[in-house]
């Protein structure tokens, strides 16, 4: 006997559906502000000569079921039958009992819908052998196209390269950049020139410049507010920051590593864990050492350690960025630095009191946005991602570095009032040493009118350039799909 009954499932499909029996329903769901991914997967799912299922990878709250739902918008009002198109979340209990085929084989006998049917996935990890059925589908089912999401993305990346190939891709959502915060929340542009890059403000003068970054005045509030409530759709539209904050800790923090971490991973100290992700928000962009933290932490094993560092990385919750060797400079091995996948995490796990008035903690919580953006931009591509520090004299390390066959572009985080850097700074040493073939270099400021070329003499300038004019314009440009042109 079956532990769940046909009769329980359907019930469950209905309360998902409700445009089966109203198509208008699906527009309470679906929110007007788009992102790329949204593009991305409805292309993917509606190309006439390719065939290719889309998976939407990303942490909890990041807005993968939206554009799920802004996917079945599209489709009703562009004429497809309401009754073609299924919505399911295995996160629900009742669904999590029966596979990805039962649930096929009972919709499909609920209407004698004809054409194509456009099925929809939500959390897909938590039913087992997911990818097999999938493959099964793509490869007997040419009247299926389908768009499924997962919580935590290497494992939904593993499936898709066993069974995946030629057959599905996966698409990455971070959480929303600067830019996107303040097109959900309709703030007013700043008017700029048309396919304005970062890699270009080099070329111009300084009164260009600070004319550029007085433009961004008005968005001040705005970015303070972004770096504390963070990149989450639902949160930002919240008008309690507080109370959103709260929700952050309980909906993306504990439910992510007290139930899905503990469910998907080998995970045999809840109580370890917690305090292994506390530890990582409180030294977040600082160089970890795990023999360090192994003896911090209980006296634990490496191993153990890294064996939950991996899940924490899976379930999309950090990033680990390793040291880079660049130009004729030795660099620190081994020891990567952990941030926190967006800042707002970190501020939601510390619980820091005005922490918009602590340089220290406000400069970790930009360095943290700052290589978020970047991970997002070059998502993709072949760019290679990591910091440098030096193996002798360990203080000199530039924060973020980018290399790509053709570029290789600096990035250090100076938010604080005073951003002067000495010669002997590690960024200032490359950009002198040809043998580094950098091309561009960005010293991150935190006022507006911090902006210009050092004066330094360098083979390859260093631009000045307020935190808040870098991220909106790199996330602008990521919307425009410039993905990986900074």
């Amino acid at each position: 006997m079956a532990i769940v009954s046909d009769e329980q499932v359907i019930k469950v499909l209905r309360q998902y559906n409700p445009w089966w029996r109203n198509p208008a329903t699906i527009r309470e769901e679906s929110k007007p502000q788009k992102r790329l991914a949204y593009y991305e997967a409805l292309k993917m799912i509606k190309h006439k000569s390719l065939r290719r299922f889309a998976v939407l990878s990303g942490a909890r709250r990041v807005g993968k079921t939206t554009i799920m739902y802004q996917m079945m918008d599209a489709l009703i009002e562009e004429g497809v039958s309401a009754k073609n198109i299924l919505y399911v979340s295995f996160d629900n209990p009742i669904v999590k009992l029966v596979n990805v085929e039962k649930v096929l084989t009972i919709y499909e006998s609920l209407y004698p819908v004809e054409g194509t049917k456009y099925i929809f996935l939500d959390e897909i990890q938590y039913t087992e052998n997911w990818e097999l059925w999938m493959k099964v589908i793509y490869d007997s089912r040419k009247d299926i196209r389908l768009t499924a999401t997962g919580s935590a993305s290497p494992i939904i990346e593993k499936g898709s390269a066993d069974s995946g190939t030629g057959r599905w891709s996966v698409l990455k959502i971070p959480t929303m950049s600067f830019y996107e915060y303040c097109k959900l929340l309709e703030i007013e542009e700043p008017i700029l020139s048309e396919n304005l890059k970062l890699t270009n403000l080099v070329n111009m003068s300084k009164a260009e410049l600070m004319d550029l970054t007085d433009r961004f005045t008005p968005l001040l509030q705005h970015f303070n507010r972004y770096l504390m409530i963070g990149g989450f759709p639902e949160l930002v539209l919240s008008d309690d920051d507080s109370y959103a904050q709260r929700m952050l800790r309980e909906d993306v923090v504990d439910k992510v590593i007290k139930r899905d971490v503990l469910s998907l991973f080998n995970i045999r100290s809840p109580l370890l864990m917690e305090k292994l992700f506390l530890y990582l928000c409180m030294n977040s962009t600082e160089i970890f050492s795990i023999t360090t933290a192994a003896k911090e932490l209980e006296n634990t094993t490496v191993a153990t350690l890294e064996g939950y560092i991996e899940a924490l990385e899976m379930s999309n919750l950090i990033y680990m960025a390793k040291p880079m060797d660049v130009g004729s400079k030795g660099s620190l091995k081994g020891k990567p630095k952990i941030f926190v996948a967006d800042a707002a995490i970190r501020n939601a796990v510390l619980m820091i009191d005005d922490v918009l008035a602590d340089e220290k903690e406000l400069g970790a919580m930009v360095e943290t946005t700052v290589y978020k953006h970047i991970v997002s931009f070059y998502q993709g591509s072949t760019a290679q991602l990591g910091y440098f520090r030096k193996a002798k004299n360990n203080q000199k390390e530039v924060d973020v570095v980018i290399e790509l066959p053709r570029e290789k572009i600096l990035c250090e985080v100076k938010y604080r009032n005073n951003s002067h850097i000495a010669e002997s700074d590690a960024i200032v040493e490359l950009c002198k040493d040809e043998k580094s073939k950098i091309t561009n270099a960005f010293l991150i400021t935190k006022q507006l009118e911090d902006v210009g070329v050092t004066k330094h003499e360098t083979s390859t300038p260093i631009l000045r350039i307020p935190a808040i004019v870098f991220l909106y314009l790199l996330g602008k440009l990521e919307a425009q799909e410039q993905n990986g042109k900074m």
